[in-house]
């Protein structure tokens, strides 16, 4: 299966559904696993770019990721890949999504001013 790595530069994530872990099967509660025995969970980001338009996507991490809903954060390493599958002699497809890390996003620095709002002058 080919993996499309996805250029995170130009947009701004924001978690909509906290993590949870993913599930093997519906019906039995089973809780899918990497190769290395760690729990995937999957997380719901909204993507916005800069005109504006915004999709919702399900990334799945191992690991959990500790982030909440409503903060910023920043995929890492996130890829996509197309699937394919029949369900009820229906063919559906899509891409998902998988990110070696999901992390908040680093807040800009922000320099100090003084009482007046003023920013310190340069110093030479």
């Amino acid at each position: 299966m080919r993996n499309i790595p996805v250029d995170v530069s130009a947009l701004t994530f924001v978690c909509v559904s906290p993590p949870r872990p993913k599930l093997v099967s519906q019906d039995t509660g089973e809780v899918k696993v990497d190769r290395n025995g760690v729990t995937v969970f999957t997380v719901g980001l909204s993507a916005a770019d800069e005109s504006g338009r915004v999709e919702l996507l399900n990334v799945a991490v191992s690991g959990d990721p500790e982030i909440t809903v409503g903060q910023v954060v920043r995929p890492v390493g996130l890829v996509g890949f197309p699937w394919e599958q029949q369900i009820n002699g229906r063919l559906r497809w899509g891409i998902a999504y998988r990110a070696a890390q999901i992390v908040p996003a680093a807040l800009a620095a922000v320099p100090a001013t003084d009482e007046a709002g003023n920013a310190p002058a340069a110093v030479a």
